[in-house]
């Protein structure tokens, strides 16, 4: 059996080991689970090869059940090997494949730094950046309501000050954060950033640094790539026109609203 990767495009890390194992050849069935099952995405993009987009066809939510303990996305199954969570996934298939040494370098120096991104960015990009997409159409869309302006004011607020850290601390003068080239840090936070443009917060806007930082992330995997992985979250306001169930919307728009608490 091949390599198996359990993803759901609409979720920041499944985007980023798509990414990375596409821009890397890397051999691989891709297993589509809906986060939401069918109730809330009208479009099931489903397995196919890593070489093409996905298609029309059958969510795995079950089969990915059974591969991550966690039940949940991204999962990997390599065989009789499973396993769970971007970075260790990420990890994973830079040392199986060998993939180039920019991405995670052996300098033990380099490396550090990589590490050192991956550890800063849960408590911070991670951590404001997905909330715009909740605040502005997920939670509307379960609950029936907007959110008041001043929730998604405060998540702005927070993100601003994560990225002024992350162009300051990280980003400085240098083409990617660590040096001339991309690695899995740059991936990590590209498609994070990524969840409030889709939602019409365009955090690039007025950061030239920023702005440039992208372009160059998308240059270095490929644009075309870097937008096919992206058409869900470019176009996720079109989520706003499905029906949800109501037994759903009773369901989650509780967890949902103590998201944001």
């Amino acid at each position: 059996m091949g390599l198996e990767l359990y993803l759901d495009l609409l979720s920041q890390p499944c985007r980023s080991i798509y990414i990375f194992a596409r821009s890397n050849n890397i051999p691989f069935e891709f297993k589509h689970v809906e986060l939401f099952k069918g109730s809330v995405l009208g479009k099931k993009p489903a397995a196919g090869s890593g070489a093409e987009q996905p298609r029309a066809g059958p969510s795995n939510s079950e089969g990915a059940g059974k591969v991550s303990l966690l039940k949940k996305v991204p999962a990997l199954k390599d065989g009789d090997f499973t396993l769970a969570e971007c970075t260790a996934i990420l990890l994973y298939l830079s040392r199986k494949y060998n993939t180039p040494d920019h991405w995670y370098p052996s300098d033990i120096q380099q490396r550090a730094r990589v590490d050192e991104y991956l550890a800063w960015h849960h408590a911070n990009i991670r951590a404001n950046a997905p909330k715009t997409m909740w605040i502005k159409v997920l939670i509307p869309l379960f609950t029936g309501q907007p959110l008041p302006s001043e929730k998604l004011q405060e998540v702005m607020e927070g993100l601003s000050t994560s990225l002024k850290q992350f162009e300051e601390r990280f980003l400085q003068d240098k083409a990617f954060i660590i040096g001339s080239e991309i690695s899995l840090a740059d991936l990590v936070a590209i498609v994070e950033l990524m969840q409030p443009v889709g939602v019409g917060c365009d955090i690039f806007e007025d950061r030239p640094r920023l702005r440039e930082w992208r372009r160059r992330v998308e240059d270095a995997v490929g644009k075309e790539l870097f937008f096919q992985a992206h058409e869900m979250i470019l176009n996720i306001k079109e989520l706003s026109n499905i029906q949800i169930d109501p037994q759903l919307k009773e369901q989650l728009a509780p967890v949902l609203m103590k998201m944001l608490k």
